[in-house]
């Protein structure tokens, strides 16, 4: 008991008096009373009964109960998208930090931020995450998704999805060692675009001019597909046509110009926005009678023809495995950035008869999945 002149002060009141208001809406004393109150006549409670009974009541309904859940780690997810276009990728994120041992709602907790596709709310969204005090970042799905939680931060720990070169992209010093307070995943491989555009070639040898999907809202995305596309379509001697879409409705209008430009077959680029558009992609492709090849095995799961990339799912999974430990006291510096080293082939045989196409059987016995 501290004393302020003659007067005893009780240094806990403060506190005491905070916590009763807090749980006023949970627990009624005036319940408890009226409790009391209707014993039989002659029973009576002893007051050290009834002051045990209060404190147990408000004991298990008042905050102080969940002071320790409170205080679980937070998690703060920055992307690009919606929610329901990266939830699979999300919930391979939630496997990644269960093998560690975080579960979400119970050891961690995640706070989603989700532009809807509109870039620049990015900034503002990391900024808000930041000022939650979240002890890591996980962002990507757009190396702009990215740059926005490196601008709002340089101390929280950031943990990324990436299908760019993150060294190239200013995002790290190196892949072996980023130093920093980023690490993470990414799919960046340089002879993936020429790989993809060899595989089309081949699923269609007689496709003189070939279309590149690209979203010019990602420029770093953009000009590495160009580069790649371009590059290979000249070792290929294929004339190379860029289409840019950077909405649903410049989709729709890409593939009419690629109607127009008598395209006979399509190259997705790499963009995030157009993996989460996979689904409307596939259906004009169908309507278009139009091949296309894609990098992720979910687009061929949404009826394109051909996919040829490292796995998407697994490279969440990593990134919530690289989150857990960084949780765990890790620091992101001393992580290296984790590169794909499988790239898998997967196609589509119903879509392939449904454009009247028979692929080489060569292909067909290359390819690591073959949905039928």
């Amino acid at each position: 008991m501290l004393r302020r002149g003659n007067v005893a002060i009780d240094p806990t009141l403060p506190f005491r008096r905070s916590i009763l208001l807090r749980c006023k809406a949970a627990f009624s004393s005036n319940s408890v009373l009226m409790w009391g109150l209707s014993l039989r006549k002659g029973e009576y409670m002893r007051r050290r009964e009834f002051i045990t009974l209060l404190g147990g009541a408000a004991a298990a309904a008042c905050p102080l109960r969940t002071r320790a859940a409170a205080q679980i780690p937070v998690i703060g997810s920055l992307f690009a998208q919606s929610a329901p276009q990266w939830a699979d990728y999300i919930e391979a994120f939630r496997k990644g930090l269960t093998d560690v041992g975080f579960v979400e709602g119970q050891s961690v907790a995640i706070e989603y931020r989700w532009a809807e596709g509109e870039f620049h709310r990015l900034p503002a969204l990391a900024a808000d995450l930041v000022n939650r005090n979240v002890a890591v970042l996980f962002t990507g799905g757009s190396i702009v998704a990215v740059r926005a939680a490196l601008a709002a931060t340089q101390t929280i720990p950031i943990v990324f999805t990436s299908g760019v070169d993150p060294v190239a992209a200013g995002v790290v010093q190196a892949l072996n060692r980023p130093n920093g307070n980023a690490t993470g995943v990414t799919l960046v491989n340089s002879e993936l675009g020429q790989k993809k555009l060899e595989i089309l070639h081949e699923a269609i040898p007689t496709a003189a001019k070939i279309a590149l999907l690209v979203n010019r809202n990602n420029p770093v995305t953009t000009q590495e597909d160009i580069g790649d596309a371009q590059a290979a379509a000249r070792q290929l001697g294929l004339e190379m046509l860029v289409l840019d879409a950077g909405t649903e409705t410049e989709i729709e209008s890409a593939f009419l110009a690629a109607a127009q430009h008598h395209v006979a077959a399509m190259m997705i680029g790499s963009d995030a926005f157009h993996i989460a558009r996979r689904a409307q992609i596939a259906a004009l492709a169908l309507r278009n009678a139009l091949p296309t090849i894609s990098s992720t095995r979910e687009a061929v799961m949404a009826s394109e023809l051909l996919s040829y990339g490292a796995s998407h799912t697994a490279m969440y999974r990593q990134a919530g495995i690289y989150v857990a430990r960084i949780l765990k006291g890790e620091k992101p510096g001393n992580l290296p950035v984790v590169q794909p080293s499988k790239f898998e082939l997967v196609i589509n045989l119903t879509t392939a008869k449904a454009l009247g196409i028979a692929l080489p059987p060569k292909l067909l016995a290359l390819a690591d999945e073959v949905i039928e």
